[in-house]
């Protein structure tokens, strides 16, 4: 049960869920997966069949356009990954979904999950809170990504996930935030000078952030 504490009380968030609901709903439908750095969770092309919560980890989601990777999502723990139109759907998926550390996930397969709502109409009405929450990330992401400039995006980001700066790769940052690879690096040169001159930390003081860090919430 410890390990899925995490993804209990993230859906409490949305629900008040007794320990009989947990018991009784959720734990005969979930399954714990472990996947090794850089490995694929979902391949364009399957249908994807899991809703995934990250328990421990970092995981990358992205598309391919000519020899590039487009990456859509970073998400740590805490947060929902998913090719969600294909979950949904059914149908093939467009999008890879790639670990970039060990990771654990909470997941539960699309027929389970439709099962749970059959039978529970509180269930059902959490799983709707959920995927609204999710796109209700994805479109102030869009709207970010629209009304800032590159510069406003990077220090919006630096700000709010100084671990992710450590942890994920500079190219993967770059696509993300739809930064050119040579514009971010001068971004991250000017942020470290700036922190040197005023005798700061290079990394900001961490922020509290909830919510999944995407261009597209799954």
């Amino acid at each position: 049960m410890e390990t899925l504490s995490p993804f209990i009380n993230y859906l409490r968030k949305f629900v008040n869920l007794t320990d009989d609901e947990v018991t009784r709903c959720l734990v005969p439908v979930i399954e714990v997966r472990k996947y090794g750095k850089r490995e694929f969770v979902t391949k364009a092309g399957e249908i994807e069949n899991h809703f995934n919560f990250i328990v421990k980890g970092l995981v990358r989601k992205y598309y391919k356009k000519s020899s590039h990777d487009i990456n859509t999502q970073i998400s740590m723990e805490g947060h929902i990954i998913l090719s969600q139109e294909s979950f949904h759907s059914r149908t093939p998926s467009e999008y890879y979904i790639e670990t970039i550390e060990p990771t654990v996930f909470i997941s539960i397969t699309f027929e389970d999950l439709e099962k749970l709502y059959s039978i529970s109409k509180k269930m059902e009405h959490l799983g709707r809170l959920v995927i609204t929450h999710t796109m209700m990330i994805k479109d102030r992401w869009q709207m970010q990504m629209v009304k800032m400039t590159p510069r406003e995006r990077f220090l919006n980001f630096v700000m709010k996930n100084p671990d992710l700066m450590q942890r994920v790769p500079q190219k993967y940052l770059a696509s993300y935030l739809n930064i050119k690879p040579e514009t971010f690096s001068r971004f991250k040169h000017l942020l470290r000078g700036h922190a040197r001159s005023i005798g700061t930390p290079a990394t900001p003081p961490k922020a509290n952030q909830q919510g999944n860090h995407s261009k597209n919430a799954a």
